[in-house]
């Protein structure tokens, strides 16, 4: 070892500028330390930073999750009211529920349910004015296809039930318009068979009054002979009981027994219905110039009144005639069945199943 590099041979001067030195060295080395310290305390210092806004971002980003997952489930709990009562306020809750989520996905899932069930909605509403339009106008075959057509545009399990009560409805007032058809051609087909019936009778009566008519003038033209018969007979002989008269139908008149001195005519016998005539008459001639006399008979009955036809209308209820007036004249008679036919009563009572028929006759 060089003796010179002892710092015990050294000099007084060397010694003093080795310590000078030395304690140079020591400082470089202290300051080195220091800064070293003071490096590695910041950098602690940095991590810490880093990490507390590492935790603090993660709770918050976990708070943000949390909220979208109360988000989301309160607009899916408000759309499901919305589906099952469809009211405007409910879906408006449920599309102000939506604004609030931050998913896209998410919103754009539940932004389509609504809309949905706007559409939803509104076949329902148009299913029922449909609905409604029929059971008005239950005749209107039209109208009963759209409210078939609207009914079947219920594809929704939310419309299910709806779809099942119109559906329901739409049948009710279908049989009842099926009914009231079916009631008014059986009317109809009533009032043309009591139409052919009556026209029928009419001319029946009309064919009895012509006979009647000619037996009248039979029976008229057989007194007039009765008459002409009598007084040829020995000049002066008359007839007894002298009123020429007309027969109804059910009548009898008789006229006999005209006795003559000079010759005896016995007058030919009318008969008809209803009334009885009988004349006996008795002439005497005691000479040929002398006087004769003249036995009238009794005359029994009003031959001077003509026969009146008075007609029968009426309305029948399942074969038993309930209602039922007497006129003098056919046109009467047939306005009062008709009328009575088609009252608001006898109306009702055919609607509700029951047979009606309506006729006239002469009584």
């Amino acid at each position: 070892m060089n003796k010179n590099l002892n710092p015990l041979n050294w000099t007084k001067k060397q010694q003093i500028i080795g310590g000078a030195v030395a304690i140079v060295l020591i400082g470089g080395v202290t300051t080195g330390i220091v800064n070293h310290a003071n490096h590695q305390a910041k950098e602690r210092k940095i991590e810490a930073l880093k990490n507390k806004k590492i935790k603090l971002c993660k709770a918050r980003a976990e708070k943000a999750r949390k909220l979208e997952k109360i988000n989301e489930a309160d607009s899916k709990k408000l759309l499901d009211i919305a589906e099952k009562t469809p009211t405007d306020k409910n879906i408006k809750l449920a599309e102000d529920s939506i604004l609030k989520v931050k998913n896209a996905e998410v919103k754009e899932a539940f932004d389509n349910q609504v809309v949905g069930i706007k559409n939803r909605v509104k076949l329902e509403n148009e299913a029922k004015t449909a609905v409604s339009n029929y059971q008005k106008d239950a005749m209107n075959q039209n109208k009963y296809k759209t409210a078939q057509q609207a009914i079947s545009k219920l594809t929704s399990s939310y419309s299910k039930g709806l779809k099942n009560s119109l559906n329901k409805q739409l049948a009710v007032s279908k049989k009842q318009a099926d009914d009231a058809t079916k009631a008014q051609q059986a009317k109809s087909a009533s009032d043309s068979k009591s139409k052919a019936t009556n026209t029928n009778k009419e001319q029946t009566a009309s064919t009895e009054s012509a006979t009647n008519n000619n037996s009248n003038i039979a029976n008229e033209n057989t007194v007039s002979q009765d008459t002409v018969n009598n007084d040829a007979a020995n000049g002066s002989n008359s007839y007894g009981g002298g009123s020429q008269n007309n027969y109804s139908q059910g009548g009898s008149n008789t006229s006999q027994n005209n006795t003559n001195s000079g010759s005896s005519n016995q007058g030919q016998g009318n008969s008809g219905q209803n009334s009885t005539n009988s004349n006996s008459n008795t002439n005497t001639n005691t000479g040929g110039n002398g006087s004769n006399t003249n036995n009238n008979g009794s005359n029994g009955g009003d031959n001077n009144n003509q026969p009146q036809t008075r007609y029968l209308g009426w309305v029948s209820v399942d074969g038993a005639r309930r209602y039922s007036q007497t006129f003098s004249t056919l046109g009467e008679a047939q306005n009062y069945a008709a009328t009575t036919a088609n009252s608001s009563e006898v109306t009702d009572l055919l609607l509700s199943g029951h047979s009606i028929r309506y006729g006239v006759e002469p009584v």
